[in-house]
C-alpha cells in the first residue's frame, strides 16, 4: 500500500472543498466530484442441533490449522473463508449464526457448511473443539452477539479471533482475561489501516500541539448499510486532537447515498455493497498550508487477509503456550509477516 502526505502552499485558499461542510454530521448533497484515487484497494495518506458431522480429517499435527467461522452467512464471513481456504487453512464444516439462518448450507470454496443457531451451542462448539484440538475461531456474527459469543468460547476453552465490532467491550475483556483464553481481538482487520493508525498515535504523543489553530474537514463514504459513523475516522480524529485541532466529532461528513458515491467521491459501481473511503484534511489558520490523508477500501479482502494473519499468529502463540493471552492488531503486525 503506498502512502502519501500532501503539503501544500495556497492551495485551497479560494475555494473550500465543496463536500467538507462545518455542519452537523448529515448524508447531505455533495455539490461536485471530489478527486478520489479509486484503484480496487486503495490505502493512500492515498438446522440440526443433533450429532455434529464433519468432513473425515486426520486430526494430526502436519495438517492445516483449522478455523470455524461464525458468522459465515455474511459478507465479511465469506471473505474470510475464500481468504483462508487460499491460504492453506482447514475451514471446518460448521458455523454458528443467528436463529433465522439455523439449518441453512453455505457452499463455499468446494465446502459445505452447516450454519446453527443459538441452541446448544456449547455442546456443538465442544464436539468441534475436541474433533479439532487446534481450533482457531472467527467471530464475524453481529454486535448485539459479541459478549454471548465470547462468554462461549472462554466457557470452551478455544482460541478466538474477534473481528466484529460493538458489545460491551469493557466486558469482553474482562471475559476473555477470567477465562485465560487466547484471543485476537480488533474492530478494524486490515494490518495496513491498523499500521497508519498506529502511526497517528505516535505521532500525537510525541508531537501534541503540533497542529494548534488547524482546521479540520472530514468525509467518510460506506456501504449504505453501514448507518454509524466510522470508528476509524473517530480514532483518527481522537490522534488530531491531541495534535492540537478543534474538532466535534459530528461535524464527520457521512455520505451514504450510492449516487453521490459514485458521481461525487468515485467509488467503483461494483463496490458500493462494500467500501470504505475517508479523507482528512487540514488547514492552517491563515489558510496558507494545508494537510490532506486519505484511505480509501474497496471490498473485504484487506481485512479477510488481515484476519487469516491474525489466525496464523494466534495458532503461535497457543502452541508456545504464551504468558501473555489477548492481543490486538498491533501485535499481529509487530510478529511480521505471517505467510
Amino acid at each position: 500500500m503506498a502512502s502519501l502526505l500532501k503539503a501544500s502552499s495556497n492551495v485551497f485558499l479560494s475555494e473550500k472543498l465543496p463536500f467538507l461542510s462545518r455542519s452537523k454530521t448529515r448524508q447531505g448533497v455533495v455539490p461536485k466530484k471530489v478527486t478520489f484515487r479509486s484503484a480496487p484497494v486503495a490505502l493512500s495518506l492515498s438446522t440440526s442441533t443433533g450429532t455434529v458431522e464433519h468432513d473425515p480429517i486426520s486430526n494430526s499435527p502436519d495438517i492445516a490449522i483449522p478455523i470455524m467461522v461464525n458468522g459465515c452467512t455474511g459478507k465479511m464471513g465469506k471473505s474470510v473463508i475464500q481468504a483462508a481456504d487460499s491460504a492453506g487453512l482447514h475451514v471446518v464444516p460448521v458455523s454458528f449464526d443467528a436463529e433465522k439462518n439455523s439449518g441453512q448450507t453455505v457452499e463455499l470454496c468446494g465446502k459445505k457448511i452447516l450454519v446453527h443457531g443459538p441452541s446448544d451451542r456449547e455442546r456443538i462448539l465442544a464436539s468441534v473443539f475436541q474433533e479439532y484440538p487446534n481450533l482457531i475461531v472467527v467471530d464475524y456474527t453481529v454486535p448485539a452477539a459479541v459478549n454471548d459469543n465470547a462468554e462461549l468460547y472462554g466457557k470452551v476453552g478455544v482460541p478466538f479471533v474477534m473481528g466484529t465490532t460493538g458489545g460491551d467491550r469493557d466486558q469482553l475483556y474482562k471475559t476473555v482475561e477470567e477465562s485465560k483464553v487466547y484471543a485476537v481481538i480488533s474492530p478494524q482487520m486490515g494490518k495496513q489501516v491498523v499500521a497508519f493508525l498506529a502511526a497517528m498515535e505516535i505521532m500525537a504523543e510525541q508531537f501534541p500541539g503540533a497542529f494548534s489553530g488547524y482546521s479540520l474537514q472530514v468525509m467518510e463514504s460506506h456501504q449504505a448499510g453501514k448507518l454509524d459513523t466510522s470508528g476509524t475516522a473517530k480514532a483518527i480524529i481522537s490522534c488530531f486532537q491531541k495534535l492540537g485541532v478543534s474538532f466535534d466529532m459530528d461535524q464527520i461528513q457521512m455520505i451514504r447515498d450510492p449516487k453521490q458515491q459514485v458521481e461525487m467521491v468515485g467509488v467503483p459501481e461494483e463496490h458500493l455493497s462494500g467500501h470504505a473511503f475517508h479523507l482528512y484534511h487540514l488547514t492552517s489558520p491563515d489558510q496558507t498550508v494545508s494537510f490532506e490523508f486519505q484511505h480509501n477500501v474497496c471490498g473485504r479482502s484487506i481485512y479477510a487477509e488481515g484476519t487469516v494473519d491474525a489466525v496464523l499468529f494466534l495458532a503461535k502463540k497457543v502452541k508456545l503456550k504464551a504468558d501473555k493471552r489477548i492481543y490486538n492488531m498491533i501485535d499481529v503486525l509487530r510478529e511480521g509477516n505471517m505467510r
